[in-house]
């Protein structure tokens, strides 16, 4: 089943290019998105994806999170 990409963008992140999960490099502070249905709910904190799955990137704790797409983390102004 392919899975599209959510068409979100908000007022800080105009037309921002959501990336399909499988691509998600590792080491970097990433904005990750979940699709449940048709809804787009993207995480309030920054993660990583590490080896043994993603973390929250301040913490470096473990999350239970299994996100579809991502894009670049951009810190709060």
């Amino acid at each position: 089943m392919r899975v599209s990409k959510p068409q979100i963008s908000g007022p800080d992140m105009p037309h921002t290019p959501w990336h399909p999960i499988t691509t998600a490099p590792f080491d970097r502070d990433l904005e990750v998105a979940v699709m449940e249905g048709s809804d787009v709910h993207t995480l309030v904190v920054s993660c990583r994806r590490s080896p043994q799955g993603w973390v929250n990137a301040a913490t470096g704790k473990l999350i239970d999170v299994n996100p579809t797409h991502w894009r670049e983390w951009r810190d709060a102004v």
